[in-house]
C-alpha cells in the first residue's frame, strides 16, 4: 500500500470518527468511558497521564457497563486489539 493511500484511508477513517464522536450517542459514550477512567485513577490503578487504559471486560456496545466488576486497566494496543464496537 502506497503512503498516499495510507494517508487517504487514515482520512477516512478519521472523519468516520470525529462524525461518531460528535453525535449524541456518541458523547454519551465518551462520557461514559471519561467516568470509568477517573473511578480507575480514583482507585489508584491508573495515573491521570497514563499511557495505558481502561478497558470494559463486556464493552458498553455489548451491554455491560462501568461498575468496577467491569473494568480493567490494560495496554493501549491490547485495547484496541479487542474493537468491540
Amino acid at each position: 500500500m502506497s503512503k498516499a493511500s495510507r494517508h487517504a484511508e487514515y482520512e477516512r477513517n478519521r472523519a468516520w470518527y470525529l462524525r461518531r464522536e460528535a453525535s449524541p450517542e456518541g458523547e454519551k459514550k465518551r462520557v461514559e468511558r471519561d467516568q470509568a477512567r477517573t473511578a480507575e485513577i480514583k482507585a489508584g490503578k491508573l495515573k491521570p497521564h497514563d499511557k495505558r487504559t481502561v478497558d470494559h471486560v463486556q464493552p458498553l456496545s455489548k451491554g455491560g457497563g462501568n461498575d468496577r466488576r467491569n473494568l480493567r486497566v490494560i495496554s493501549a494496543s491490547a485495547n484496541r486489539k479487542k474493537f468491540n464496537h
